[in-house]
């Protein structure tokens, strides 16, 4: 084995997944055969006469996928350099480039130990269990980071990947999985036999590529929405995120917004959607009508008969004694309160609704494991967030119009979670309202990625999204994960469409993460062998 041979294929595997992953077009596919290089060079370790192959392994495996991430989401540094010094920044980085490159690493590294200890397809079954549970552990713990889950990576190429409605995104890792593992076995057949027995594997690799792709756009070409139409505008307003929280004042933001909603308005239209923080005055939620804001707003919706206005806010709620434990303590006033990324639902009447952003960014929104990590608090600080932390909700909601619509409120961030979305949508949501704020990252791929993966809610769901970006990219997706209308990057502007309701339920979001969840589990007792077959077996 030459170590050089075993990093320039670890390269080529990184290289491979960095060009199929979005926004670039096309190329998709090639994550049906991205990892096939590292596997080769794990079977080389693995054969090799070397000390040390499990090191070898990991540092092979972990070269490839902290190269992976760091090229697909290097905007990170973006933001963080915001509020740091480049060095600083650089840093700080490193921990969502290389928490999720660790996961995926450790994944093949147990799949090498697994492998010495029993039969090689048992060994690919656990390489695909522990993926996929590291997938679902990065979607669930408190540095929850689930962008790279491979399953996204289909984003730009939505056609090929219909069957969502019954998978979800792990339906994809799951498939990108099998097709390298079986691309992997065609090659080594390929190299050692001889006449037509060589192509078998070929055979079998093309059927599990080429019938759920057929079967995909089959659904795609034959897929027709039920007509149910409701005018929705979408907002843009393009106000830098950097002065929007103090160097611009909320009437001004507000006069702003209004003016692009009426721009396009028309007396049927029955929801305005404003993004992320669209007002960024704390306002207290049980005093929140006579607010001078709140009162623009009804002013503004009073010229609309039936409308609906679902617009970002940063909300307070206050107690009379500690009720969460994101709570913080107001020495002045004696009491509790928390402070929230809101979405507020308003309409032509006293009602007001509120959905507080449940899914919060590590770190910024959110101090992980705040107990282990209270040492980490001056750091945290400087990532522009609260070190308490935010409050939020325990549950997904949806909000109701007077109409009897309903809509899922989705906030920035959240945007990654179908299963989450999915239940809103079982609770009777009938399209999906994303709002956020993606200027943070400047005009990089973060933004159209973000973009991108909310196609895949709209299949999972079969749901129409509307997304209103502060500063990023709006637009209106249809049920089968069609962009219909968007926004340019960094102009303030307004959208209009008529979407389709929709009340029928998916297999998906009857049944949510089934795939990862048994994989988690399947992935526990492959993981158990390891110990019982190096030490219990061997015991006299």
């Amino acid at each position: 084995m030459n170590s050089k041979n075993t990093t320039l294929l670890a390269l080529s595997s990184a290289f491979l997944m960095w060009l199929a992953w979005p926004p670039i077009p096309y190329t998709a596919p090639l994550l049906l055969i991205g990892m096939v290089p590292l596997l080769i060079a794990i079977k080389q370790i693995s054969g090799s006469e070397k000390e040390k192959k499990g090191k070898r392994v990991f540092l092979t495996a972990g070269l490839t996928f902290l190269l992976w991430n760091t090229a697909c989401i290097y905007w990170v540094y973006n933001a963080i350099s915001a509020y740091n010094n480049a060095f600083v920044a650089f840093l700080i980085s490193l921990i969502p480039y290389g928490l999720g490159a660790l996961l995926m690493t450790f994944a093949f590294w147990l799949y090498y130990r697994l492998s010495r200890y029993t039969s090689k397809w048992m060994a690919y079954a656990g390489l695909i269990s522990f993926w996929i549970s590291m997938e679902y552990l990065h979607q669930t713990w408190d540095l929850a980071f689930p962008w790279m889950t491979l399953g996204n990576g289909f984003a730009a190429s939505h056609q090929l990947i219909q069957w969502y409605e019954y998978t979800g995104i792990y339906g994809g890792s799951l498939w990108i999985l099998i097709s390298n593992i079986l691309a992997f076995e065609a090659y080594q057949v390929f190299r050692t036999q001889k006449g037509y027995l060589k192509f078998r594997p070929l055979i079998v690799l093309g059927l599990v590529i080429l019938i759920p792709v057929t079967a995909s756009l089959i659904r795609y070409s034959g897929y027709e929405e039920k007509v149910v139409p409701v005018n929705v505008v979408t907002v843009q307003p393009n106000i830098d995120p950097y002065q929007k929280l103090g160097g611009i004042s909320s009437q001004d933001q507000i006069r702003t917004l209004t003016r692009l909603s009426d721009s396009i308005g028309q007396p049927n239209t029955e929801y305005f959607i404003w993004p992320e923080t669209a007002i960024p005055n704390y306002s207290d939620e049980e005093r929140v009508r006579s607010n001078p804001d709140f009162k623009q707003l009804q002013d503004f919706l009073s010229k609309y008969k039936n409308g609906t206005l679902i617009t970002g806010i940063e909300s307070i709620k206050r107690y009379n004694d500690l009720q969460t434990i994101s709570a913080k303590f107001d020495e002045n006033s004696g009491i509790y309160y928390d402070n929230f990324n809101t979405a507020m639902q308003v309409e032509n009447s006293a009602n007001v609704q509120f959905y507080h952003k449940s899914k919060l960014v590590p770190g910024v929104e959110k101090m992980p494991f705040p107990n282990a990590l209270a040492f980490l608090k001056p750091v945290f600080a400087q990532l522009g967030g609260t070190v308490s932390g935010w409050g939020w909700q325990d549950k997904p909601a949806v909000m109701y119009a007077q109409s009897g619509i309903g809509v899922a409120p989705v906030i920035c961030y959240e945007s990654l979670w179908g299963d989450w979305i999915g239940k809103s949508v079982k609770e009777g949501a009938q399209f999906i309202a994303i709002i956020t704020n993606d200027g943070w990252w400047g005009n990089t791929s973060g933004k159209d990625q973000h973009l991108l993966y909310a196609k895949l809610r709209a299949i999972e769901t079969r749901r129409w999204v509307v997304r209103s970006a502060n500063t990023g990219i709006s637009g209106f997706i249809d049920q089968k994960g069609d962009l219909v209308k968007q926004s340019k990057w960094w102009v303030p502007t307004a959208l209009k469409a008529d979407i389709n309701l929709n009340s029928d339920l998916t297999f998906y979001v009857e049944n949510g993460d089934l795939i990862a969840k048994l994989c988690s589990l399947t992935a526990l007792l492959f993981a158990l062998i390891i110990p019982y077959k190096k030490w219990v077996k061997k015991a006299p």
